[in-house]
């Protein structure tokens, strides 16, 4: 376990498994207290479980059950990092959903959903946590976007366009909050090992869309994009800001996958641009 994090707390969103939770153990071992926070109270002591043995040197670990499209609940969820040991210097913007479909066959309400939990939760936590990190003296966000902000992913429309705007968000923020020593970038993974994407296997359609496209042809693990997270939120990258880091063994170099084959399976009628019955 290093110290490089000693005295600096972190506000974890969707910390309570997959990339988040990654996360979050990789800044916890480094010395930083963390609080995760996430829908499900569940997950959260699953977690808690996990990253308790790793607080060292009078680091701390806490949880909090939050949804992050309700500004309110993200406030707290910043008021209560804060109140951890240390000061609130990172904030790691993990929470997101996706959805399966054409665009001509999304209900507005689902639509409204993804953008809500994957774009509006990043732009609540950069707002709440943005202020407090300002006023502990500077620090790092770090948004947990998708290489679908950068490639489009067939039947996925409304992640990609919300994962485009945490792109674009990262980017803004990153020019506004420079001035008061707070550095704003994102990761793009990827298709990673994780419970959103438990349907894609490497032998299915869908996994050698994303295999025969990526220079290294394998699935990511979380803790590939933790340690991409981990360096962006610490001194190592003291002088990066508003980048998004593609963490995708080379996807971007080519092109997005296609999820056809899951979307056949849900919709009765063929897909390819028509609307359909479900």
């Amino acid at each position: 376990m290093g110290d490089q994090l000693a005295g600096r707390t972190a506000l974890v969103t969707g910390g309570g498994s997959g990339i988040g939770l990654a996360a979050a153990k990789a800044l916890v071992s480094d010395g930083a207290s963390v609080l995760i926070a996430g829908r499900s109270q569940e997950k959260l002591d699953a977690a808690l479980a996990e990253l308790s043995p790793l607080a060292h040197d009078g680091a701390e670990v806490a949880a909090l059950s939050t949804d992050v499209t309700d500004e309110d609940q993200v406030a707290a969820a910043v008021e209560a990092a804060s109140e951890l040991p240390g000061s609130l210097r990172i904030a790691v913007a993990s929470a997101g959903d996706g959805t399966i479909g054409p665009v001509v066959a999304t209900a507005t309400e689902e639509w409204d959903r993804i953008q809500a939990v994957s774009l509006r939760g990043v732009f609540l936590t950069f707002k709440h946590a943005g202020n407090a990190i300002t006023a502990a003296g500077g620090g790092s966000m770090v948004a947990v976007s998708s290489i679908a902000g950068l490639l489009t992913h067939r039947f996925m429309g409304p992640y990609n366009v919300a994962k485009a705007g945490v792109d674009m968000l990262v980017r803004t923020t990153a020019d506004e909050m420079g001035a008061v020593g707070v550095r704003v970038n994102g990761v793009n993974p990827g298709i990673i090992r994780t419970d959103l994407v438990a349907m894609v296997t490497e032998d299915s359609e869908t996994g050698r869309s994303y295999l025969d496209n990526s220079p290294v042809s394998r699935f990511g693990e979380v803790e590939d994009v933790a340690a991409a997270i981990r360096y962006l939120a610490g001194d190592e990258s003291s002088f990066v800001t508003g980048v998004n880091l593609p963490v995708d063994g080379g996807q971007h170099l080519r092109r997005g996958p296609d999820y056809g084959e899951i979307t056949r399976a849900l919709y009765s009628e063929t897909v390819d641009g028509r609307i359909l019955d479900t």
